[in-house]
């Protein structure tokens, strides 16, 4: 009993932060757990079941109908029907009068010709249900992207994070070097001032970047669909990732290879295939919209269970069964120009889908070319990038030696570190900028 008394206040003792939730997650696991837990991306599940219950309804319509119905109706009084008979003295009753009406119908429909409506109609569900499909492929990769985006967001902040607080204890190395020197009469009040200044510049950038990483954090964890404050330690790096960039990136005067790259997006991104399908359901549209053009035919029959039934004479009030079956035949000789106005509609709309689809092929061409230009400028710039850092530590630790035996300025060390920072600043950018390149261009692809 202690020992439970002793935990429990323990586990009180510790801070709220111990108590939030810590996951470690690779890029992969993070898309995968967003692509589940997304409910935009439920809600274009949704839209494509119900574009496929709506091409079941569409066609369900070109099939036989049956229909059973009852009723039951109370009639006024009214005599019966009789005659005279000369030398009769009463009236000789034909048929009698019931009050009580009771009906049972069974009823078959059959459409044989409706002008190509029916037809047109389940081709153009069809091709929209093919269209909601393509829909939903887009916007699971453009929250893919999102994901990644998210991902590589606290990625970056965290590695700014780190680089600040690098240069936060050179900068308190340096300015213990300083003060030793003032206390020996090498350097001015004002040069331990002006180090001093550094310092807090940076401890300031720090608290931006501290809130930086939060901002991300809460933006990963919303898309994933995890609680805001849970840590997640983020197990793929840009490094990493960066050395799977396909490493043959087109140069900007590369025109066969650049071409490839936007044939290939133009037969396979989502949304061009999306309005493809769209194009053929409005062709079909226009189809179904000229079957007023033509004439209806059907073919209908029926059941009849009646009390009592009309057509026995004389009536009784018993119940009896008869049948019919019909053809039908129906055309518009005149409705007012409702055809025509309704063709001219769909031909519109058809025109506004093609120019839609000329649109987007323009919009997949704009994307994969700057794509590709910016994984190639992400790609060079990370190597500039990684030598800057490398010439930067050289400088400082020269500049710093330098002050040490006393033939630096001050200024000249806390240049060196500045330079030093802005390139691993640089660096860091130049990673993320390549990884995020690489799933722009994937995106741009339509993978």
């Amino acid at each position: 009993m202690t020992r439970k008394i002793l935990a429990l206040a323990i586990a009180l003792s510790l801070p709220l932060s111990a108590w939030a939730q810590k996951r470690s997650l690779s890029l992969d696991e993070a898309v995968a757990a967003g692509l589940e837990a997304s409910p935009s991306l439920h809600a274009s599940r949704m839209k494509v079941e119900a574009s496929a219950a709506r091409a079941r309804e569409v066609a369900a319509g070109g099939l036989p109908s049956l229909k059973l119905g009852a009723g039951y109706a109370r009639l006024s009084e009214v005599p019966p029907f009789a005659v005279r008979i000369p030398g009769s003295p009463e009236p000789f009753v034909v048929s009698q009068s019931y009050e009580n009406s009771w009906n049972l119908r069974l009823s078959v429909q059959q459409p044989l010709f409706t002008g190509y409506r029916l037809e047109a109609g389940t081709e153009s569900a069809r091709m929209l249900e093919q269209s909601a499909g393509q829909d939903l492929a887009k916007d699971r990769s453009e929250f893919i992207f999102s994901v990644k985006s998210a991902y590589w967001g606290l990625a970056r902040a965290r590695e700014l994070g780190s680089v600040v607080t690098e240069t936060i204890g050179q900068v308190k190395e340096h300015l213990k070097d300083v003060r030793a020197f003032f206390d020996q009469g090498l350097v001015t009040k004002n040069e331990v001032l002006r180090t001093e200044l550094q310092l807090s510049n940076a401890e300031l950038l720090a608290i931006d970047v501290r809130n930086s990483v939060e901002v991300a954090r809460t933006s990963l964890n919303t898309l994933l669909g995890l609680p805001v404050d849970t840590e997640i330690d983020l197990t793929t790096t840009a490094e990493s990732m960066a050395a799977r960039a396909p490493d043959a990136v087109p140069a900007a005067d590369d025109a066969a290879a650049s071409k490839t790259l936007i044939e290939t997006a133009l037969a396979v991104r989502p949304e061009l295939k999306s309005a493809e399908f769209r194009i053929k359901a409005t062709e079909a549209g226009l189809k179904a919209a000229r079957s007023g053009w033509y004439p209806q035919v059907s073919l209908a029959g029926n059941y009849y269970y009646q009390r009592p039934n009309p057509r026995y004479m004389p009536v009784q009030d018993v119940f009896h069964g008869t049948w019919d079956v019909g053809l039908s035949v129906s055309f518009d000789i005149w409705n007012w120009g409702q055809t025509k106005s309704q063709t001219e509609q769909a031909k519109s709309q058809l025109a506004q889908a093609r120019d839609a689809h000329k649109l987007l092929e323009d919009m997949a061409v704009l994307d994969v070319t700057q794509s590709r230009l910016a994984l190639a400028q992400a790609r060079d710039k990370l190597r500039i990038a990684g030598q800057a850092v490398g010439q930067a530590e050289e400088n400082l630790r020269t500049f710093r030696e330098r002050f040490r035996q006393g033939v630096a300025l001050n200024s000249e060390v806390i240049d060196a570190e500045l330079l030093l920072f802005q390139a691993k600043i640089a660096r860091t950018q130049a990673a993320i900028d390549l990884v995020l390149a690489q799933a722009r261009l994937e995106k741009a692809l339509g993978n």
